[in-house]
């Protein structure tokens, strides 16, 4: 052999001695250091040292392999960071894992197994993320990281006790995203009573997944739809535990519990490169552990504004003026005068509800139902029962409460049962209440059928008297026109109902006024031009007072309107049954000869597009304001599409619809492309797309689809626009085929979102509370529908530190004119205080 190559043949033994360990394994004579990683047998995690946001504190930790950024999921030295690249982890003499400084005999941080010999001991990492010390002549494990994780649950890890050894197994948050040190957050099985899982803040319960039902864990309804984990709970003599396998190998998840107390479960998407979530809890108020106080109940699906948290049967509120208040946190008491023991009690069912805390609770696993409630009424000191796995062939075991009632909750699809103790009045008051509802019920098909007959026959008659006294009033006043006649005539400013059928075909009534049209020429001085507020397409708007000084908005429609109509007659009929803050007010409208009106209040601030696109006036909006006009849109959406008397899909959101009072509260205006939804619709189809470039969702271009999830498109471009201080569609002049949508993704994605916040706030605004809005804007915007947030989510993760989903990357970019950045595809435009609206046609 010659020289040359005898010194690489040295050099390659040197380079494999002392360079970076490339195995899944640590020996006695291959301790590795600061710098060596260790790779497990499939390539999918890794371990070695590392550091956090560019500090010089190093720690020993365990970590996805092929992803990109780092994701952590266990840390050796979490509390005991190292300050410089000293540290080296071994095998020492007795059979110890032992982290170290160099040079150093005092370790940092050692596992505790005791009886080893180094030379038969190795440290393993394997694909699961498990990090085991075992014996390498007969595989025993002496001791492992899934027995001592940090604020991550790997597939196939267990949360809960060992009883012969009294190891608890659980959950701890990180103290901040920059330091893994033990934080106040945890997660892990409560032994009390019946075992369950609980969320605790410091040492109070915070959210509690409840008890396991034989199928799933009480209060997560969420485990019977992820078809991807494989739940199991074990309870023997030995141990109690909960895991979560995966049904496919091959997918990439995991649970944490963050510093704020959160539980979220993410998987990796491939296609994507990053992380989603799937789950988060407390996700509602409901969540939260105890809102409703002791002996309450909280119900999120009450409907209107009703107070979610009522009394269990047979107890009243601690305090009804808190209760009138909206706080429940004092919960519930038994009604005064009744007893409860050996006076002909009984039980109610309470059903769908995740059963109260089990902390209080018994548990016999050799009784059925029947059987617990016989138990449970022998002795008085028991308020309630149920079954312990309720969902296992009917239900297993008896669960028995002795104590307040706490932290019980209403599902719609989940749940289960909880019987509970009342007194003998009582019990009878809900036995009659069963046999009237079953009378009820046999009735109810003969009232439906003989509605349905008076209903038509009465339908019939109105509409043959609406004809008739159309026709006459037709005769009388020749010259109005014949598409007008749906509505009454009148004079002066009386009220008179105008009726029509909505889209559903029902009749639906709304009072409005009908002005003459001598008085709003008189109020906007014969529409003189220094009256004029704007104009559009659909004709000129002005402003107007009346004889008792309220100032007014006038939108004239001109005869040649691209509004029609059907258009007008929305707007009126709609409008008029709306009373929410964050919506404009229809004072009325003038139908006189060939003149087609709509009297609003006026906006002294115009519309927001006047501020936000200005230069000049976008420094007076600061971002206290900019936030309250976000949340007051998507509380006005919300009414709209859930808390009015109708569903309604506005399908044209944008800035210039958005009018602002003389405190800046927004206001949404110009529903005359507006449509009504059923109670169990979810969206339509139509031929003629109408709606303003840039707002509009994809499915609705492209395919004609709208529904509430296209309105929550438009409020997510409002949010990045409010925000940006730029229009979405003109964004970038130079790029037709880029948008304000996919420029503020990319800098999201890359960490840097705040360089799109609009210079004339950034300096001063919070950036916490601008990166939360930017990225609900980002959720709001998805192409898909079905990944987009309900405008009630929208709102609670507006108002609430929730953890906020991953969102999808937007694809959707149509091309715009290179000569007019600001045209209209095939559009018409109309304005209120400088409120417009443009029609397309789809193709």
């Amino acid at each position: 052999m010659n020289l040359p190559k005898l010194l690489l043949y040295l050099l390659l033994i040197f380079h494999s001695f002392y360079s970076s360990v490339s195995t899944d394994t640590i020996t006695s004579n291959k301790p590795i250091k600061d710098g060596d990683v260790i790779v497990s047998n499939g390539k999918i995690f890794a371990l070695g040292f590392f550091s956090l946001s560019n500090q010089e504190k190093r720690y020993v930790g365990i970590w996805y392999n092929q992803i990109s950024p780092k994701t952590i999921v266990w840390v050796a030295n979490r509390d005991d960071a190292i300050s410089d690249k000293s540290g080296i982890l071994s095998i020492n003499s007795d059979g110890n894992l032992v982290l170290h400084k160099r040079n150093q005999t005092l370790p940092v941080w050692h596992t505790n197994v005791s009886d080893a010999a180094a030379d038969h001991i190795i440290a393993q990492l394997l694909d699961s993320g498990n990090l085991v010390l075992l014996r390498n002549d007969s595989r025993d494990t002496l001791w492992q990281s899934f027995d001592h994780p940090t604020d991550t649950m790997l597939p196939n890890m267990k949360l809960g006790w060992e009883k012969r050894t009294g190891l608890n197994i659980y959950l701890t948050s990180w103290k901040s995203p920059d330091d893994p040190g033990t934080g106040n957050c945890s997660y892990g099985i409560d032994l009390s009573g019946f075992p369950q899982v609980i969320s605790y803040k410091g040492n109070a319960k915070w959210w509690r997944t409840g008890s396991w039902t034989g199928q799933r864990l009480s209060g997560v309804p969420e485990m019977s739809k992820y078809y991807i984990y494989n739940s199991s709970f074990v309870d023997n003599q030995d141990e109690v535990f909960v895991n979560s396998g995966l049904t496919e190998p091959s997918i990439l998840s995991r649970l944490i519990a963050n510093e704020s107390g959160f539980i979220q479960r993410f998987t990796w998407i491939n296609e994507t490169q990053r992380w989603i979530g799937l789950w988060t809890a407390p996700r509602e108020q409901c969540d939260s552990y105890g809102h409703c106080g002791p002996n309450g109940n909280c119900n999120p699906y009450r409907r209107n504004d009703d107070f979610e948290c009522t009394c269990l049967p047979g107890f009243v509120p601690k305090s009804p003026e808190a209760w009138f208040l909206r706080d429940g946190t004092g919960g519930c008491k038994r009604k005064p005068g009744v007893s409860t023991c050996q006076n002909g009690e009984g039980f109610v069912k309470v059903e769908a509800v995740k059963v109260p805390d089990t902390a209080v609770a018994h548990v016999d696993m050799s009784l059925g139902l029947k059987a617990c409630e016989e138990k449970c009424l022998r002795n008085c000191s028991c308020l309630a029962y149920a079954s312990a796995y309720a969902d296992i062939n009917g239900g297993i075991g008896c669960l028995t409460y002795y104590g307040d009632l706490v932290d019980t909750r209403t599902y719609i699809n989940s749940g289960q049962d909880l019987y509970l103790r009342i007194d003998a009045a009582e019990l009878a008051a809900y036995a009659q209440k069963n046999s009237k509802r079953n009378q009820a019920r046999e009735k109810r098909l003969v009232i439906i059928i003989v509605s349905i007959v008076l209903g038509v026959l009465l339908l019939a008659s109105c509409y043959y008297y609406l004809c008739r006294r159309q026709v006459r009033k037709g005769e009388k006043k020749r010259q109005r026109r014949p598409e007008l006649s749906f509505f009454s005539s009148t004079a002066g400013f009386s009220h008179h109902n105008v009726s029509d059928a909505n889209s559903n075909g029902s009749a639906e009534n709304a009072d409005v006024t009908l002005f003459e049209l001598r008085d709003v020429f008189a109020a906007t001085d014969n529409f003189a031009s220094s009256k004029k507020l704007g104009q559009g397409g659909f004709g000129l708007v002005y402003k107007g007072k009346l004889p008792n000084g309220q100032e007014i908005a006038v939108k004239r429609l001109s005869t040649t309107s691209g509004q029609g109509i059907l258009e007008f007659k929305n707007e009126v009929l709609l409008i008029a049954k709306f009373q929410h803050r964050n919506l404009v007010r229809l004072l009325g409208c003038c139908i006189e000869e060939d003149e087609k009106m709509l009297i609003y209040e006026f906006m002294p601030n115009k519309s927001l597009d006047y501020f936000i696109f200005d230069e000049s006036r976008k420094p007076l909006l600061d971002w206290t304001k900019r936030f309250d006009i976000i949340l007051g849109i998507a509380r006005g959406i919300l009414y709209l599409h859930q808390d009015s008397r109708l569903r309604i899909v506005h399908r044209d959101l944008k800035a210039s619809n958005i009018l602002l009072d003389e405190e800046m509260r927004p206001k949404i205006s110009d529903f005359g492309t507006a449509r009504i939804f059923g109670g169990d619709q979810t969206q339509e189809n139509t031929n003629k797309v109408v709606g303003t470039f840039g707002y509009m969702a994809p499915e609705y271009v492209l395919h004609g689809i709208f529904s509430m999830k296209s309105d929550v498109f438009s409020f997510g471009v409002l949010i990045l626009e409010i925000i940006t201080g730029k229009k979405n569609g003109s964004f970038f002049p130079d790029d037709p085929f880029s948008n304000l949508i996919k420029y503020a993704w990319e800098l999201w994605r890359d960490g840097e979102a705040l360089y799109i916040v609009d210079s004339s706030i950034a300096d001063s605004c919070p950036a916490h509370e601008v990166l939360r809005c930017i990225h609900i804007g980002l959720l709001c915007v998805q192409d898909d529908a079905r990944d987009r947030p309900t405008m009630s989510t929208a709102v609670f993760m507006l108002s609430n530190e929730t953890p906020l989903p991953c969102p999808k990357q937007s694809t959707f970019v149509i091309r715009r004119a290179h000569d007019k950045p600001d045209s209209y595809i095939m559009g018409t435009r109309s304005s209120i205080n400088e409120l417009t609206t443009t029609t397309f046609t789809a193709r």
